[in-house]
C-alpha cells in the first residue's frame, strides 16, 4: 500500500521524514470538530458554555483566597482576634464556594469528554465498517493496523486529556493575567541604587517561567516520539496475546507453545526497552519540575523581603504576592507541566489520524472520489449475473484476473476452479461486493438477495437461535423450523439448545460451523448464494449431503462456487476455469458439464444412513436419504482427513 504521506510512524526509519507533532493535532482537529457543528453543536455549546463558566468560577474563588491571605496575616500581625476569627468564618465559605465550583467543573468537564467521544467515536465505526471498509483494511494493512484498539482506546486518550488541556490552558492564561496584575499592584516598583523598575515582580516571575520551561522544553523535546515508540509496543503486545488466544488450538495441537513463549517474551523486551527510553526522558524533566516546585515558594520571598524588612509592606502583603507569584508560576509552566500527557495525546491523536487518513486513502485507491478505476458494480438488466470486462488486481496494481466476461443465468449452478493463485476467491469476492480494485462491471440482480458462506463460517455473539438466523435475526420462523433446519444438517444435538448464549465459535467443531452454515441457507432461501471452500471441513458423505440441498430446497438459487474437492462437479451446471496466460494473470474459460454427469452423480447420491446409527425419525414420518446426517463420529473422520488436505 502506498501511504499517505505524513501517516509514517515516527520510530519507523522508511526513508520518510516524519511529520511534525502539529500536523497530528491539525489533523485530529479537522476530523473531530463536527461534534460543534453537526447535529450536536447545540449540546456542545451548552457544554463548553458551562466548563467556561466552572473555570470563572473557580479563577473567582481563586483570587478571593488570595484576597483573604493580606487581611488574615495583617490580622495576625497586628494580633486583632476579632478579625482572625472573622477570617476563618470567610475562608470556610470561601472553602465551600471553591469546592462547589470544582465539583461543577468536573461533571461539566467529564460529559463534554463523554459526549465528544461519542461522537468521534461514532464517527469513526461509520467510516470503519462503511462500504466494507473493515474488510478492506485487513487487506492493505499499512499505517491503520488495530483499528478496534484506535477506535477504543486512542479515541479516549485523545478526547479526554484534550478537553483537559483546554480547560487547563484557559484556566492558566486568565490566571496569569489576574495574577500577574495582583503582583503589580500589590509588589509596586524597586528602586536598585539609582535605577526604579517598576513591576519588578512580574518581570521576576515571567523571567523563572521561561527559565524552566526553556529548560524543560530542551530535555523533554525527544519525549513525544518516545511515548508514540511505547504506545506502538503496547498495541503490538495486544495483537500479539490476541493472535495466541484466537489460535489457541491451533497452537495447542502443533505444540507451539515454546515458540509463541519465545515470541512474547521478545515482544514485551521490545516494549520494555521503549518503556525504559520514556522513563529516562521523564527522569530528566523531573530535575527541573521538582527543583522549580521547591524554589517557586521561596523566591517571591526573597525577592519582596528587602521591602517587607523596610516596611513598605505588610505580612499580609508579602503573603499574598507570595500566594500570587506561585499562581502565575502554575500559570506559566502549565506546558511544562502537561509535556508528559501532552506527548501522550499527540501520540493518540497521530494513531487516530492515521486511521482516518488510510481510510481516506483507501478511498482514494478504489476510486470512491473518481480518483482511479474500480470495480463498478450495478443492476442487471435481467435475473442473470453479467460479468463484463473484468480486470482484477492486486491492491498494489498488479493484474490477477484480465478481461473477463461470464453470464450466470438465473438458478445455474456455476463451479469455479484453477490453480492455486490465479484468484479464484478473488474473483467471488468481487462478485460478493468485497474486492473493489480492479475495472469492469460486475451487473447483479436487482432486489436479490444474497448469501456468503466462508471457509470459515462467521458464529456472532449471542445465542444458538441468534447465531442460526444471522445475518437477519429478526426473521420469523418457529421452533419446529429451525430444529429442523439443524436436524437435517446433522446438528440435531443442538437443537434443544437454541435459547443459550454461548461462546459458540469456539465450541462448535469447524464441520459443524460448515453445516450450521447450510442451515441458515435452508431457512433464508436467498436467490444467489456465493460459496468459498464452503464443505473443506466435512467428510465426503457429509459433504454430499450438504451439496444436495442444492438440487432440492435451493434449486431455484443462483450459485457460484470456489472449491478444491473432487467429486463436486455433478452438482453444476458448468465450470469457470482460472488459467494463466502470457504476462502472468489469469482469465476465465467457460466448460458446460455433460448431462450425463449429473445422471452419475444421481446413482451415486448417498442414502439413507445405517439404521445402527441413524437419527431416529419422529413418530409416523418415515426417514428420507434427504433428512438424514452424517453422525458427529462420521463428521469427526471426515474432519481428520480433510485437515490432511491442502485447502
Amino acid at each position: 500500500m502506498t501511504v499517505p504521506a505524513g501517516t509514517a510512524d515516527p520510530g519507523a526509519d522508511d526513508g520518510r521524514r516524519p511529520l511534525p507533532p502539529s500536523y497530528f493535532g491539525r489533523s485530529f482537529f479537522r476530523l473531530s470538530r463536527g461534534f460543534w457543528s453537526g447535529a450536536t453543536r447545540r449540546q456542545a455549546w451548552l457544554l463548553s458554555a458551562g466548563v467556561l463558566a466552572c473555570v470563572l468560577a473557580n479563577l473567582a474563588a481563586a483570587l478571593a483566597i488570595n484576597r483573604w491571605n493580606k487581611f488574615f496575616f495583617d490580622a495576625l500581625e497586628q494580633k486583632q482576634v476579632g478579625l482572625v476569627l472573622t477570617g476563618v468564618g470567610i475562608i470556610l465559605g470561601l472553602a465551600f464556594f471553591s469546592a462547589a465550583a470544582s465539583v461543577a467543573l468536573v461533571h461539566m468537564r467529564m460529559r463534554l469528554a463523554l459526549r465528544w467521544r461519542q461522537w468521534l467515536t461514532g464517527k469513526l465505526i461509520g467510516l470503519w465498517l462503511a462500504d466494507r471498509r473493515f474488510y478492506q483494511l485487513n487487506i492493505v494493512g499499512g499505517d491503520a493496523a488495530n483499528p478496534e484498539f484506535r477506535i477504543a482506546d486512542d479515541t479516549r486518550l485523545a478526547i479526554e486529556p484534550l478537553v483537559d488541556f483546554a480547560i487547563g490552558l484557559t484556566n492558566a492564561v486568565l490566571a496569569a493575567i489576574a495574577f500577574l496584575g495582583v503582583l503589580w499592584a500589590v509588589g509596586g516598583a524597586i528602586t536598585v541604587g539609582q535605577v526604579t523598575v517598576p513591576g519588578y515582580l512580574v518581570i521576576a516571575a515571567i523571567v523563572y517561567s521561561s527559565i524552566v520551561s526553556l529548560g524543560m522544553y530542551l530535555i523533554g523535546k525527544p519525549l513525544i516520539a518516545r511515548v508514540d515508540e511505547k504506545n506502538s509496543g503496547e498495541a503490538r503486545l495486544r495483537y500479539e496475546l490476541t493472535r495466541v488466544r484466537d489460535s489457541a488450538e491451533n497452537i495447542a495441537l502443533i505444540g507451539g507453545d515454546d515458540d509463541e513463549r519465545t515470541r512474547l517474551a521478545e515482544t514485551f523486551a521490545d516494549l520494555a526497552r521503549r518503556w525504559i527510553d520514556v522513563i529516562v526522558q521523564q527522569a530528566r524533566m523531573t530535575w527541573i519540575s521538582n527543583g522549580s516546585a521547591v524554589l517557586s515558594p521561596v523566591v517571591p520571598l526573597l525577592l519582596a523581603a528587602p521591602k517587607y524588612l523596610a516596611g513598605e509592606l505588610s505580612l499580609g502583603e508579602l503573603m499574598q504576592i507570595a500566594t500570587a507569584f506561585a499562581q502565575v508560576q502554575i500559570a506559566l509552566n502549565w506546558l511544562v507541566d502537561n509535556a508528559i500527557r501532552l506527548a501522550e495525546w499527540v501520540a493518540s491523536a497521530q494513531r487516530v489520524v492515521e486511521l482516518a487518513d488510510t481510510i481516506d486513502h483507501l478511498d482514494r485507491t478504489i476510486g470512491r472520489y473518481g480518483v482511479s478505476d474500480s470495480i463498478v458494480l450495478g443492476e442487471s438488466p435481467d435475473d442473470a449475473i453479467h460479468i463484463q470486462e473484468l480486470s482484477i488486481m492486486q491492491q498494489n496494481g498488479k493484474l490477477m484476473i484480465g478481461d473477463a466476461d461470464v453470464v450466470v443465468r438465473r438458478g445455474e449452478k456455476v463451479l469455479v476452479k484453477g490453480e492455486s493463485g490465479t484468484g479464484k476467491s478473488t474473483l467471488i469476492r468481487a462478485m460478493a461486493g468485497l474486492w473493489p480494485w480492479g475495472a469492469g462491471r460486475i451487473l447483479r440482480p436487482a432486489n436479490a438477495s444474497f448469501a456468503f458462506m466462508p471457509q470459515r463460517p462467521y458464529i456472532p455473539l449471542g445465542t444458538l437461535r441468534h447465531a442460526l438466523l444471522y445475518p437477519n435475526p429478526d426473521r420469523s420462523h418457529t421452533d419446529e423450523e429451525l430444529i429442523e433446519a439443524l436436524r437435517r444438517c446433522g446438528l440435531s444435538h443442538l437443537s434443544g439448545r437454541l435459547d443459550e448464549e454461548d461462546q459458540w465459535d469456539s465450541i462448535l467443531s469447524g464441520g459443524e460451523k460448515q453445516r450450521l452454515a447450510f442451515a441458515r441457507l435452508l431457512l433464508s432461501r436467498p436467490d444467489i448464494i456465493i460459496m468459498d471452500e464452503a464443505t473443506s471441513a466435512l467428510d465426503e458423505e457429509s459433504q454430499m449431503r450438504m451439496m444436495e440441498f442444492l438440487r432440492t430446497d435451493l434449486a431455484a438459487a443462483t450459485v457460484l462456487c470456489v472449491a478444491h474437492r473432487p467429486g463436486l462437479e455433478g452438482y453444476f451446471d458448468r465450470e469457470i476455469h482460472l488459467a494463466r496466460v502470457e504476462g502472468g494473470h489469469a482469465t476465465t474459460r467457460d466448460r458446460r458439464y455433460p448431462r450425463f454427469r449429473t445422471f452419475l452423480t444421481n446413482l451415486l447420491r448417498p442414502g439413507p444412513l445405517p439404521a445402527a446409527v441413524a437419527p431416529q425419525p419422529p413418530e409416523n414420518e418415515p426417514a428420507s436419504s434427504e433428512r438424514s446426517a452424517a453422525p458427529p463420529a462420521a463428521e469427526e473422520q471426515g474432519r481428520t482427513r480433510s485437515r490432511s488436505q491442502p485447502s
